[in-house]
């Protein structure tokens, strides 16, 4: 897969990443050297390898599930900034 100079002009507006025009050509080269690796890894032979999550093994700590107090909701917004009715208030952020 290769990317041209309007798909990295269509990815910047979909991102909402300010991209002056002197930046296109060398993201149309560098977008195109992360695909080229991409496809690179494509090409190992992975048969017969198990999928890990690490490169040690290792296991999760586990409690006991059980019912604790919660539903003190004034105390939960005590320390917050603002709050109104047992809720956060917090600024609006879309638009």
């Amino acid at each position: 897969m290769s990317v041209d100079k309007d798909t990295v002009r269509r990815i910047a507006r979909l991102a909402r990443i300010a991209l002056e025009e002197e930046r296109v050509e060398p993201m149309v080269n560098e977008l195109n050297g992360i695909f080229a690796w991409v496809e690179q890894l494509g090409e190992v032979d992975v048969e017969g390898v198990a999928p890990m999550t690490s490169v040690v093994a290792q296991t999760l700590k586990m409690r006991e599930d059980k019912v604790t107090g919660g539903g003190d909701a004034a105390a939960i917004t005590a320390n917050a900034p603002m709050s109104e009715d047992n809720f956060f208030v917090v600024p609006k952020v879309i638009e």
